[in-house]
């Protein structure tokens, strides 16, 4: 199979997984979280959830990004959009690692090749 083919169905797969996989999802997967509200409940105080009790989020506010597009693993805290964040996330990491690859690639082809003298050359000798 050739290369282009390979990537192609690779980037297929990458999307149905992230778009299907995606509402399998846990809705509440953050552990840390979890683990810093032991020992408070949330009370609702003039609409918005607050925690009360001894907890280390005691003090805890919201995020500076909390209402960006994906956040909360939802596109505009929009029910049911799971698997739409989950190929706008996974098309922005594989647009990346593909400039970020093809940055090193150019730059690598650039760079001289250090070849080792004809002497180590020829023992197999490689080490400085």
């Amino acid at each position: 199979m050739s290369r282009k083919k390979v990537l192609v169905v690779l980037g297929v797969a990458v999307l149905l997984l992230a778009g299907v996989v995606s509402y399998l999802a846990v809705p509440d997967p953050d552990g840390l979280e979890a683990a810093t509200v032991r020992g408070c409940e949330v009370v609702e105080d003039g609409g918005a959830e607050v925690l009360s009790g001894e907890c280390a989020a005691a003090g805890a506010t919201d995020h500076a990004l909390a209402n960006s597009p994906l956040a909360d693993y939802s596109v505009g805290a929009r029910e049911g959009s799971t698997g739409i964040a989950g190929i706008a996330g996974a098309v922005v990491t594989l647009v990346v690692a593909f400039g970020l690859f093809m940055v090193l690639a150019r730059r690598r082809g650039t760079t001289p090749s250090i070849d080792p003298p004809a002497q180590e050359a020829s023992t197999g000798n490689t080490w400085p």
